[in-house]
C-alpha cells in the first residue's frame, strides 16, 4: 500500500471510529425540510412551483382597504397576521445564511429553494415601501384573528393595514427592513443585478426614513404591542441597517454610522445574551469584530475593539464561561434556555452566530479570552453543533424540534392551517369559531405535516408537552427556522465534504 493510500485509510479508520459514538443526522433532509417550511407559510397567490401542496391562495385583498397592494408575504407562525419586523429579521437571517454559507447550500442543489425564501419577502417588502417615507408595518391585527381559529384560505378577519411615516415614525421597523433588503441585495447581486440594485435603493431609502424620523414602531402602530413590542428600542437596528449597508455597498458613510453612534446607541454599551428579532446587539457586534481582520478598518480598531469585547461577552456567557450570573441558563441536558415562550428562537440564533465566530476565529487564528479560561474555534464550534443536534433528536425525548424530521416529532403544532383538513383536499368553507370547535379541540395529530418548522420546544428541564393548545411550546416562527440554514448546509458540508478536497 502506498503511503497516500495508506493516509487515506488510516483517516478512513479514524473517522469511522469517531462517527460510531457520534450520533449521525442527516442534514441534508434537515436543509431541505427548513426551507420547505417557508412554502407553508406564505401569504398571496402562490406560483406554479408550490410544494406545500396542502396549502392554497390566500390574503387576496390585503391592502385593498387602504387602497394599496399587500398581496404577499409571511404569515409569521401559526396565526395569520402579517407582522413587518420579525418578517424582516427572518429575511435577513436567510440572508445572511446564503452570504456565508452558499457554497454548502448550493453543494446540495438547494440553492434555488433559498433564493425563492428570501425572494417571497423581499418582493412584500418592495410593494410595503410604497413611498420613501412610508413604509406598511402590518397586514391584520392579532386580536380579531386569535378570535378565529381558521385556514388563511378562509379567513373572514380584519385585514386592515398598518403604515409607519413621518408624522408615525417606526425607526426598528424601517431599520430591520432596510437590513433584510441590504442582506439581499447581497445574496442577488451575481444572478440577479437588477433585482439587487432595486432592493438597494429601497434599503438606503429605508435607512434614511428611519434615521431621519426616529420613534418606536409600536408607539406609532399601537395594535403590535401585545405581540411584538419593540422592547430593545430602535438604536439597536439602526445600527443593524447601517452595518448591513456597508457591507452592500462599501460605502464609508455607513461605517462612520456605526462607529460615531457606537456609544450614545449602545452598540458598545450593552453586553448581551439573547439575539432576537427584536435584540440586534449581539449580531451586529459580531458582524463588528470581524471588520478587525482588514487592514483599511485598522483607523477604528478603539471602537471595533469595544465591539468585540461586547461579541464576546455574548459568546463566553453561552459557553457558561462568563462571571456567574451573566451566563445563558441551560436546561439539565445542556440546550441553551433564555425564556419559557419559544425558547427555540434563542437557539438557533446563537447557534448561528457561534458557528460565524467560530469560523472568523480559525480563518484569523485567534481565540477568544472568557472569564473562566481560553476558547478555541474548535469548542464553539462543537458546543454549536451540539445545539443543532439537541434540536433534531439528541436530546432525553430522542424528540426531533424540527417538524417531519426523524421518527419523532411534535404531531400537533399550533398552527391553523396544518390543524385543519387541507383547503384542496375539502374547499367547504369552515367559518371563524368552527376551526375551534371541531379542529383545535382534537386529540389526534394535525392532518398536515407543517414540515421544517421548529416549534418552540422544550421547558427548563427538557419536558415538552406535544399540545396544540401548549403555544408556549408547540408554536413555530419563521425566525426559528431561518438561522439554521446555512448551519444545517455546513453540518452537512463537514460530514460529506467533496472528494476533490482529498487531494
Amino acid at each position: 500500500m502506498n503511503g497516500f493510500l495508506h493516509h487515506c485509510f488510516v483517516l478512513l479508520s479514524l473517522s469511522t471510529i469517531f462517527t460510531s459514538f457520534a450520533r449521525a443526522f442527516d442534514y441534508v433532509d434537515a436543509l431541505q425540510k427548513s426551507l420547505l417550511y417557508f412554502e407553508a407559510q406564505r401569504s398571496g397567490r402562490l406560483p406554479y412551483n408550490q410544494r406545500v401542496t396542502w396549502r392554497d391562495h390566500s390574503g387576496l385583498t390585503d391592502g385593498l382597504e387602504q387602497g394599496v397592494d399587500l398581496v404577499g408575504g409571511y404569515y409569521d407562525a401559526g396565526d395569520h397576521v402579517k407582522f413587518g419586523l420579525p418578517m424582516a429579521f427572518t429575511v435577513t437571517m436567510l440572508s445572511w445564511s446564503v452570504i456565508e454559507y452558499g457554497e454548502e447550500i448550493s453543494y446540495v442543489g438547494e440553492m434555488e429553494h433559498a433564493f425563492e425564501a428570501i425572494k417571497w419577502g423581499t418582493d412584500y417588502f418592495i410593494k410595503a415601501h410604497t413611498s420613501p417615507n412610508v413604509l406598511w408595518a402590518e397586514v391584520g391585527d392579532g386580536d380579531t384573528d386569535h378570535y378565529c381559529w381558521q385556514r388563511p384560505e378562509d379567513m373572514t378577519t380584519s385585514r386592515r393595514a398598518f403604515k409607519i411615516d413621518e408624522n408615525n415614525p417606526g425607526s426598528d421597523l424601517a431599520g430591520e427592513t432596510a437590513a433584510a433588503m441590504a442582506a439581499a441585495s447581497i445574496v442577488f447581486r451575481k444572478n440577479n443585478p437588477h433585482y439587487s440594485h432595486l432592493l438597494l435603493h429601497h434599503a438606503q431609502q429605508l435607512f434614511e426614513f428611519g434615521e431621519k424620523y426616529r420613534g418606536k414602531y409600536d408607539k406609532s402602530v399601537g395594535v403590535v404591542k401585545n405581540y411584538y413590542a419593540s422592547v430593545s428600542g430602535y438604536e439597536d437596528e439602526l445600527l443593524w441597517a447601517a452595518l448591513w449597508l456597508y457591507k452592500a455597498t462599501d460605502k464609508e458613510e455607513y461605517l462612520e454610522y456605526v462607529i460615531n453612534k457606537a456609544n450614545s446607541f449602545g452598540g458598545i454599551g450593552w453586553a448581551i445574551t439573547e439575539f432576537s428579532w427584536d435584540v440586534k446587539f449581539a449580531g451586529l457586534q459580531i458582524i463588528a469584530s470581524k471588520l478587525l481582520q482588514e487592514e483599511k478598518h485598522r483607523k477604528h480598531s478603539h471602537i471595533l475593539e469595544q465591539y468585540r469585547s461586547k461579541a464576546e461577552h455574548y459568546i463566553c456567557s453561552c459557553l457558561n464561561k462568563n462571571n456567574g450570573s451573566t451566563n445563558v441558563e441551560r436546561t439539565p441536558a445542556g440546550l441553551l434556555y433564555v425564556r419559557q415562550w419559544n425558547n427555540m428562537q434563542y437557539v438557533s440564533t446563537a447557534t448561528f452566530l457561534l458557528t460565524f465566530y467560530s469560523d472568523y476565529l480559525k480563518k484569523s487564528n485567534q481565540k477568544i479570552s472568557c472569564h473562566e479560561g481560553i476558547v478555541d474555534h474548535e469548542e464553539l464550534f462543537n458546543f454549536a453543533k451540539s445545539q443543532v443536534d439537541y434540536i433534531l433528536g439528541s436530546n432525553p425525548r430522542n424528540m426531533s424540534y424540527l417538524v417531519g424530521f426523524g421518527p419523532n416529532y411534535p404531531k400537533r403544532v399550533h398552527h391553523r392551517g396544518a390543524s385543519i383538513v387541507s383547503y384542496r383536499e375539502n374547499k367547504g368553507f369552515i367559518g371563524c369559531t368552527q376551526g375551534y370547535d371541531y379542529w383545535y379541540s382534537k386529540n389526534g395529530p394535525n392532518p398536515n405535516v407543517l414540515i421544517g418548522a421548529i416549534v418552540g420546544g422544550p421547558d427548563n428541564q427538557d419536558d415538552f408537552d406535544d399540545d396544540r393548545a401548549n403555544y408556549v411550546q408547540t408554536e413555530a416562527c419563521t425566525y426559528n427556522t431561518a438561522p439554521l440554514v446555512g448551519i444545517f448546509a455546513k453540518l452537512n458540508f463537514l460530514n460529506n465534504p467533496p472528494l476533490i478536497a482529498s487531494f
